[in-house]
């Protein structure tokens, strides 16, 4: 099951979105754009890419061979700044959080000239991850935002922001892709897995990732409310040991049990309904604080898999 999609930066056409384009191009064309956009939804559905997309807009550099497209693509125009959770050169993995170092060259950003005379562009690349500090320091900035400035921020959980943030921007809410373009972007994957993903590409390659269904697997026999004897535990070492594997083995988890909340809403069973709802709460918790604080991934694994025994116990 291979596929690939390529950098948000380097994406030469955008898929679907079309609504958030007209939003912004209206307020655009108004001469009155707003300074602060909030590009919210599901992880993978494109949110950077479309920040890329309007800051080319802006910049100049929506054909990618020209001078301003090819200086985008190479992260060396001078009136582009990204910012995003940066690689952490002891572990080789990225930082669990946005910090306030990594939120402060956007002040000397802004009140520099611009270099090309037009507008400075900012994105913020997963806002969820920025931790306290961070977040007021960027709360500062969009309370006085120089003139000709556009801050697009991303942020696949709109609710864990700061409310004063948030009424700060204009949001652009994205939904998932059509089947047709779902195709078009990932050729090479099964029906199935495209079907699975709910038009996010990037869910698509991850759900793929799940080669040997390893994963799936261990989430079915929990939920069957088998005892996961030596062999799943070792499954479980082996899935820790995997990049994405304890974030694959939490979005699988959850998916079962928010469709099963579903189903118990719609038969009438509330009880049940909001029991489950909150076996996924907790497990974006867990998610969250394990990829945010390096936990034990094996650790973390046990915890998420024993929602899934509680969850059957409602």
């Amino acid at each position: 099951m291979s596929g690939s999609l390529p950098e948000p930066r380097l994406s030469a056409r955008l898929y679907g979105h079309q609504a958030a384009v007209r939003q912004f191009e209206e307020s655009l064309s108004s001469g009155r754009l707003h300074h602060a956009w909030l590009i919210s939804g599901p992880s993978g559905v494109g949110k950077a890419t479309l920040a890329f997309h309007l800051a080319r807009r802006l910049l100049g550099g929506s054909d990618l061979e020209s001078p301003a497209g090819r200086r985008i693509s190479a992260g060396t125009h001078g009136d582009l700044l990204t910012i995003a959770r940066k690689m952490d050169p002891r572990k080789g993995q990225l930082k669990g959080e946005i910090t306030v170092s990594d939120v402060q060259p956007i002040q000397s950003f802004l009140h520099h000239t611009a270099t090309e005379g037009g507008w400075r562009v900012v994105i913020v690349d997963g806002l969820e991850s920025l931790n306290r500090f961070a977040a007021n320091a960027l709360l500062k900035i969009l309370e006085e935002p120089p003139p000709k400035t556009a801050l697009f921020l991303t942020t696949s959980s709109p609710g864990t922001l700061l409310p004063t943030l948030r009424s700060r921007c204009r949001p652009l809410v994205l939904s998932g892709l059509d089947e047709a373009d779902m195709s078009a972007l990932l050729p090479t994957l099964p029906e199935g897995v495209l079907h699975r993903a709910d038009g996010s590409p990037g869910r698509a390659l991850f759900l793929a990732q799940d080669r040997d269904c390893l994963c799936a697997g261990l989430v079915e026999r929990a939920l069957a409310g088998e005892e996961l004897d030596h062999e799943n535990w070792v499954i479980v070492s082996q899935i820790a040991r995997e990049p994405d594997g304890f974030g694959l083995l939490c979005d699988l988890l959850g998916e079962t049990l928010a469709k099963r909340a579903r189903e118990a809403a719609f038969a009438g069973n509330l009880h049940l309904a909001a029991g489950l709802a909150e076996r996924v709460s907790q497990l974006g918790r867990i998610r969250m604080q394990g990829e945010r604080f390096n936990l034990d991934k094996a650790e973390a694994i046990r915890e998420a898999l024993a929602l899934a025994h509680q969850g059957r116990q409602d």
